[in-house]
């Protein structure tokens, strides 16, 4: 049975077999935002562009490697100090699934709108932690967003054979003024992969501010 993570809580990559969780997809999925006319007689939908992205950070706290979209211009990046984006790890551990600039319209289809595919057995032995998050692209804030959920599972990109653990951010008031959430990260205790269920969000406005955020603040 999947484990429903809440904010702050921590787990081990163990299965209900006792097996470790090696080979997995981290997956989120959004909702597009739609509204009615004043008289329901007719529906709007607004596409929502979040971009899922990763830092991978070594024993010192230090960048070793990222992840996160081609499309983010180079010279905005290279003010925060960053290099080009790109869709798989250095090592090849992970890859990701590319852009997915509309979200679910009509409701939750089950299936992860940006899904990054990981390999802990090819991760390079520097990485200790890898931090996953979530930044619009857009003009709205995540109060009006419907739902964003991150997941685990074992499977594809296109088939999901058995999830693992799940973590859903509702639409709530907090979240009013913020466009970008540090959902969670995988860090190695020793020699063992666990995870920890963040779902902080911010007020950040682009990536580079969000990977500045996590190197100050959670590393």
């Amino acid at each position: 049975m999947a484990i429903n993570l809440t904010k702050g809580q921590r787990i081990d990559l163990r299965k209900s077999n006792g097996a470790t969780l090696t080979n997995f997809c981290v997956g989120v999925n959004w909702g597009a935002i739609e509204s009615k006319s004043l008289w329901g007689l007719s529906k709007k939908v607004q596409d929502v562009d979040l971009d899922l992205s990763c830092i991978l950070l070594n024993a010192n706290g230090d960048p070793c490697d990222h992840m996160y979209s081609p499309l983010y211009r180079v010279d905005v990046l290279q003010k925060f100090g960053l290099p080009a984006g790109k869709l798989i790890t250095a090592d090849g551990a992970m890859r990701h699934s590319g852009d997915d600039r509309a979200g679910d319209q009509g409701g939750d289809d089950g299936l992860d709108n940006e899904i990054i595919t990981v390999d802990l057995s090819k991760i390079s032995a520097e990485v200790t932690q890898i931090f996953f998050f979530l930044n619009n692209a857009g003009q709205e804030d995540f109060s009006q967003i419907p739902y964003a959920k991150i997941r685990m599972y074992e499977g594809t990109t296109t088939h999901v054979k058995e999830e693992f653990a799940s973590y859903n951010v509702s639409a709530e008031a907090q979240f009013a003024g913020k466009k970008a959430i540090i959902m969670g990260k995988l860090y190695k205790k020793d020699t063992e992969w666990k995870f920890n269920a963040i779902g902080d969000p911010t007020d950040d406005t682009f990536l580079g501010q969000t990977i500045h955020r996590i190197m100050k603040s959670y590393k």
